[in-house]
């Protein structure tokens, strides 16, 4: 595909980089010419120095014969009017933009401002609010590292660590019906040492490994349990940083927890005392040490920190876990310090940019793909495919499992069929109308799973 993005920020990179390796046709527009020259220096792509929502800019991008226009600056008037331009001038098939201001995204003005007759975007991203939903079903999931939806929620893939002395762990993996024989479930991937390990019946599970499994949402616990000691549900949270992140997860969440939230600005901490309800604000450092050992922190279930710093995040989660917090959740921007953090001290390093570049990746896939997540730092994906066609047109429609041509590395872990959930088997037989679950170790082979659902040319 085509594709231009307005924006070399963290966003913006980190998509770019997401889809020059899948040999897309890249071009990046930015004002910043050193942001520029570093993505260049890196990909295989063009760039181009302007202001984004210029037609003249656009222009020298390649706009008029561009397949999608993804507009991820800090300004949601620069990507709205990006998009006006692109539809008006070029008409431009696909039109993505990131907006934060909930001025915009108020559902009271959302459906009559987003319009082809008024504002025509077609993809919406609000990167906060997509971090905050993420947030949250962690927090729902004691334990879990990783909880992703599909099909509407009705199936979920997890990933959480084993440890020993649980009751997989030193099995194999065939075992794992005998374990849970009322609730089925599928081990996607495991990761050993930063390796990835394709399973199969025979694979033994061994403390330390990073699952990922994938069942109906109902049976989810039951399958952590036999991987891990469950972890009771949390009650106190403790939330460093009252930004759009912190706030926003406050007010989701502040109904069935016990939330503090720690806000340096004291302008900031009067207007989170004002909008939230039932969460005790702060106004402090949350590196204070003082300040925490008087809010109890030894005793908080879980401390987040929010904050717009990565420095202040990470500082403030290692005091947090020092003085005796028992889970912690630090958002990370920059990716080598998620890297170096993640599994020591700081139990879930969460990136911004992975969890928005997930919910950009769906449009930009082909067949029909209607979930993505980025998995392991983008080195792994998780798709979503609804199965079209018949046994003439189609590479899997009407075939069993074993049957079908899968690239390496590629596990077809589940499918929802008419609501229902079912855990793929080597005789499952795929049909049309399919929602199928695809886990990729390898995200180079996305191109490969592609082609294998794409439906042939009779089809239409």
């Amino acid at each position: 595909m085509k594709i231009i993005i307005v924006g070399a920020g963290q966003v913006g990179a980190t998509l770019a980089e997401n889809l020059a390796r899948e040999y897309n046709d890249i071009t990046v527009i930015d004002v910043d010419e050193r942001a520029l020259m570093i993505l260049q220096d890196r990909l295989d792509l063009r760039t181009v120095t302007g202001i984004g929502s210029h037609p003249d800019v656009l222009v020298r991008a390649g706009i008029e014969d561009a397949d999608m226009l993804v507009a991820v600056t800090n300004s949601d008037e620069v990507n709205i009017i990006a998009c006006q331009v692109a539809y008006s001038l070029f008409h431009t098939p696909t039109k993505i933009a990131r907006i934060r201001a909930y001025s915009y995204t108020n559902p009271k003005f959302y459906n009559k401002l987003f319009n082809d007759k008024h504002m025509p975007v077609d993809v919406m991203i609000t990167p906060e609010q997509v971090v905050t939903e993420y947030i949250s079903k962690l927090v729902a999931q004691p334990g879990a590292l990783q909880v992703l939806d599909f099909a509407h929620g009705v199936i979920q893939l997890v990933g959480l660590r084993a440890v020993k002395n649980s009751p997989l762990v030193g099995q194999e993996l065939r075992t794992l019906k005998e374990h849970i024989p009322n609730a089925e479930a599928r081990v996607a991937a495991i990761y050993r040492k930063d390796r990835a390990i394709f399973p199969t019946g025979l694979t033994v599970i061994e403390d330390g490994d990073e699952v990922f499994f994938i069942a109906a949402r109902d049976n989810i616990r039951k399958v952590m349990s036999e991987l891990r000691k469950l972890e009771k549900p949390y009650h106190r949270l403790i939330i460093a940083g009252g930004g759009n992140i912190g706030f926003r997860l406050s007010k989701a969440l502040e109904k069935e927890y016990s939330i503090k939230i720690i806000e340096q600005s004291k302008a900031r901490a009067e207007f989170l005392s004002e909008k939230l309800d039932s969460t005790v604000v702060l106004n402090g450092s949350a590196t204070d040490q003082e300040l925490l050992l008087d809010e109890n922190i030894d005793r908080a279930d879980v401390f987040l920190a929010l904050t717009n710093d990565d420095e202040v995040n990470i500082m403030a989660s290692l005091l947090a876990k020092q003085l005796g917090t028992k889970k912690v959740m630090t958002l990370i921007s920059n990716p080598v310090y998620a890297d170096l953090m993640q599994g020591g001290d700081i139990d879930i390093a969460i990136s911004p940019q992975q969890a928005t570049i997930s919910s950009l990746l769906a449009h930009v896939r082909k067949a029909d793909t209607v979930g993505v997540h980025s998995l392991r730092r983008g080195a792994a994906e998780a798709l979503e495919i609804i199965v079209h066609g018949d046994e003439k047109n189609s590479k899997v429609v009407g075939r069993r499992i074993e049957d079908i041509p899968s690239p390496p590395g590629a596990t077809l872990a589940a499918l929802v069929r008419d609501g229902e959930v079912h855990i793929a088997h080597r005789n499952t037989v795929i049909q049309s109308g399919d929602h199928v679950i695809v886990f990729l170790v390898n995200k180079a082979r996305t191109r490969d799973i592609e082609k294998l659902f794409t439906v042939g040319f009779s089809f239409f």
